[in-house]
């Protein structure tokens, strides 16, 4: 399942059923399709992939997740929320993935709820459901689960307290039950291993040496594993 970075790129062109995972940084990932479609996960002014994505997602709970200038050789730039209120909708084919989005709600600074802040996106591609949590604040509901089907690779912020507390976030792992798990959103190895010692009581836990994986559908994990990867 893991490949260095150089290995990434002649993988995801030679072979119909691999998808490259790259662990930008918080919660900041790059998805490279089989087809060579890029895309950057909660892309934001402080955190982007080192290569200009085709697609962007963004989420709204804080500046960390979106950007006010994206670069404007991105292709397909799509909010986790609605500028002109009520939920985004995304649903959208790019080459050989299918981008969607499922919307949950966010805290606002004052501490009220900011419905349709926060979307779940989700990547389709190479017979794999990739789910982004985004800055998820509450647990799921059985309406959220039935939107989100079957989620084969799933990436959870782990802070503990800005996103959600980690044992509501166990609910949610398990509720999702998604054979390959990836933290992300965490603040060093103290926040990190604060929620690994929860996880390891429902999921094993295995570390990456490299900031990059690639996924397919063959080698997917037979039962849950929570798989972690160098940076934060």
């Amino acid at each position: 399942m893991i490949a260095s970075k150089d290995t990434l790129f002649s993988w995801a062109a030679l072979r119909q059923d691999v998808v490259g995972l790259t662990f930008v940084g918080h919660a900041t990932f790059l998805i490279e399709t089989p087809q060579g479609v890029r895309i950057a996960t909660d892309y934001s002014d402080g955190t982007r992939p080192p290569v200009t994505p085709d697609v962007a997602t963004m989420n709204k709970a804080h500046s960390t997740h979106f950007s006010y200038h994206p670069d404007p050789g991105i292709k397909h730039v799509l909010r986790g929320w609605n500028p002109a209120g009520g939920p985004a909708y995304h649903d959208l084919a790019v080459q050989d993935v299918r981008i969607r989005n499922v919307s949950t709600n966010i805290r606002s600074y004052g501490g009220a709820t900011e419905y349709d802040g926060n979307s779940i996106f989700v990547f389709e591609t190479a017979q794999l459901c990739i789910a982004h949590l985004g800055h998820l604040h509450h647990t799921l509901s059985p309406e959220h689960l039935k939107k989100l089907g079957r989620i084969d690779v799933l990436l959870v912020p782990v802070d503990g307290g800005y996103t959600l507390e980690t044992f509501d976030m166990m609910e949610v792992l398990r509720a999702i039950n998604a054979p390959l798990m990836i933290p992300m959103h965490f603040f060093g190895s103290s926040t990190l291993n604060r929620f690994l010692a929860s996880a390891r009581k429902h999921f094993p836990v295995e570390f990456s040496d490299t900031a990059v994986v690639t996924l397919s559908r063959a080698t997917l994990p037979k039962s849950p594993k929570i798989l972690v990867l160098p940076g934060h």
